[in-house]
């Protein structure tokens, strides 16, 4: 699941303070569009922030000048201590077998983006791969997870099957629930830890912004539980 490091596209997280972001990561906002049902079935950019080589996200969820950080993680007394398995993806998955594809999940990366709920479900979906509609169907619905929770994997290469995003992050708005979610970073922008710990490099992850994750650094869905929202 390593992919190739983007030169300088980096998030190193302070201890108990924000995410540092360098190497000129564009930024911008993504809400989940959700059709009548409520269901989660599109992506839609909302807004893009100005150009900066390196910018401090909020970690703890109290800034005045969300999303980036304004200090108040020191008032607040915030604990962003990283309890996360450090273990890579593959080693935590779950598999789940269909004819022409597969489907792993590590169900503690969840983000609540809640785009394979719709058409029964990926779980399900994946059981029929091999029907060229439904197969169409998964692969649109796993490869918008956020988190990168879920990944498809083609039987017939053995290689996963994702979607191409240049080095970014995007603000994830969810007004199905009333909420603000995670910080989604794209196409292998490297995370490290406060300890210096190089997390694996991935395609997909979502990062807590809120401060109420039990997963910390990842997003686990507190964000819809209590709420959360980056408005100012």
């Amino acid at each position: 699941m390593n992919q190739q490091k983007p030169e300088g596209a980096k998030v190193q997280i302070s201890k108990n303070g924000p995410y540092i972001v360098s190497g000129d990561v564009a930024l911008s906002k993504e809400i989940i569009g959700a059709n009548e049902d409520g269901e989660s079935v599109k992506w839609e950019q909302k807004q893009k922030y100005p150009s900066h080589g390196q910018y401090a996200l909020c970690r703890c969820g109290c800034s005045a000048n969300k999303p980036f950080c304004d200090g108040s993680h020191t008032k607040a007394g915030f604990d962003g201590t990283e309890t996360a398995s450090r273990q890579p993806y593959l080693d935590q998955a779950k598999v789940i077998q269909g004819p022409t594809m597969s489907l792993t999940d590590v169900e503690s990366l969840c983000a609540f983006a809640r785009f394979c709920d719709p058409h029964g479900g990926v779980w399900n979906l994946v059981s029929a791969t091999d029907n060229p509609s439904a197969s169409k169907q998964f692969l649109g619905q796993v490869c918008d997870c956020p988190s990168g929770r879920l990944v498809a994997w083609d039987k017939q290469t053995g290689k996963p099957i994702e979607p191409v995003y240049e080095p970014s992050i995007c603000l994830i708005e969810d007004p199905a629930k009333g909420c603000s979610g995670p910080l989604w970073l794209r196409g292998g922008v490297q995370l490290i830890g406060g300890d210096g710990f190089e997390y694996e490099v991935r395609n997909r992850v979502t990062l807590c912004r809120c401060g109420a994750s039990q997963n910390k650094p990842f997003c686990d869905g507190t964000h819809a539980s209590i709420g959360f929202s980056d408005k100012n």
